[in-house]
């Protein structure tokens, strides 16, 4: 299916690893002119060189994306999105216990009030032209809470709240705003979860590892490349009906009927 964004322009936060990286190389194999931010240089250097090995074109932008100045930075790069994937590591998990008032608004700041920052500064030129895609990647905490991700669970949901109500207000012109909400994908934040759990349970790894596998109906961790096919579609011409939207994409893992 041709996704009719040849020629658009999308800002990827995050997108040096991941499922930030996943979805930035799915907007590039659609035609988009992707600018990727992110902090590591190395590896944001590699995921450029793959971009331009697929013939498509893009730039870096290497900075904090939580900070103002890093912001300012991906903004000055890309000012007029058509585009906007949202995406910050999460805060490390943990007991609640332990957090301090910091380590909530740290939490804030990078998973509900960057995505808002970002967001504010790109809606309106998206309305004025008449096309937006906006896809914040939040995770399927916020629709079954894990219970060691305390920050996440609270910050990515209240990102999830204001989301629901801007949806509604864009769509009319043609600008979307989704969540997708990963589950459990082959990355080195998954990896910090699993590890997380071991420890919390008194296991290894390998055993801790295996149990979540099989609480997941599909009996695998998910590939970050499908997770970059659903975010794609959901900047595609094709999906202007879609908005405040929240897609689960775990594997089936999540049991409810809603």
């Amino acid at each position: 299916m041709d996704l009719g964004i040849a020629g658009r322009r999308a800002l990827v936060c995050g997108a040096s690893k991941g499922l930030g990286r996943a979805c930035a190389l799915a907007l590039a194999r659609e035609g988009v002119f992707v600018t990727l931010v992110a902090r590591g240089e190395a590896a944001l250097r590699a995921t450029l060189s793959d971009i331009e090995a697929m013939g498509a074109k893009g730039v870096m932008v290497v900075g904090d994306i939580t900070t103002p100045a890093g912001r300012q930075a991906a903004l000055a790069a890309c000012p007029e999105p058509d585009i906007l994937v949202t995406n910050a590591g999460g805060p490390p998990p943990g007991d609640f216990r332990q957090w301090s008032r910091d380590d909530w608004l740290a939490a804030l700041e990078a998973n509900m009030l960057t995505p808002i920052e970002l967001i504010k500064a790109t809606v309106d030129g998206m309305i004025a032209r008449r096309f937006g895609r906006i896809v914040n990647i939040t995770s399927a905490a916020v629709k079954a809470p894990i219970d060691v991700l305390g920050l996440s669970n609270g910050a990515r949901s209240g990102l999830t709240g204001f989301v629901a109500g801007l949806a509604r207000q864009t769509v009319r012109y043609n600008v979307t705003i989704n969540n997708l909400l990963p589950g459990f994908f082959a990355t080195d934040r998954v990896r910090a979860v699993i590890m997380a759990q071991a420890e919390k349970m008194g296991v290894g790894y390998e055993e801790a590892l295996a149990r979540r596998v099989a609480t997941i109906p599909a009996g695998r961790i998910g590939d970050p490349a499908e997770f970059g096919a659903a975010c794609a579609f959901l900047c595609s011409a094709q999906a202007g009906y879609i908005t405040g939207m929240n897609f689960l994409i775990d594997g089936g893992a999540y049991p409810g009927t809603f």
